[in-house]
């Protein structure tokens, strides 16, 4: 890396969170790493009770197309009464608090 490149460096000791903060992407950080933590969590599940991806879409009433969406971790786009759903699908319960 040459002395003239632009990266930014952080000051020792710095959190991540404090450096996204000052990035100004911090939340949209946050919002995709628990999408994320979602996804994998319901995989696992349906991986733990051995149920594939077209049970688990007859189990929610909805197709395996939007299952998929469900399920992929770059997919913002899902309300918190599917996210329910889905969680009780598997067994499991959907958990939200304010911090």
């Amino acid at each position: 890396m040459s002395k003239d490149s632009k990266l930014e460096t952080g000051k020792p000791g710095q959190f991540f969170d404090d450096f996204l903060k000052e990035q100004g992407t911090y939340e949209e950080a946050n919002e995709h790493a628990i999408k994320r933590v979602i996804a994998f969590q319901l995989a696992e599940a349906m991986k733990a009770e051995g149920m594939t991806k077209i049970a688990m879409a007859e189990r929610l009433k909805t197709s395996r197309s939007q299952l998929d969406r469900l399920l992929d971790p770059a997919n913002g786009n899902v309300t918190l009464a599917t996210l329910a759903r889905a969680a009780k699908a598997v067994g499991r319960s959907l958990r939200l608090e304010l911090v």
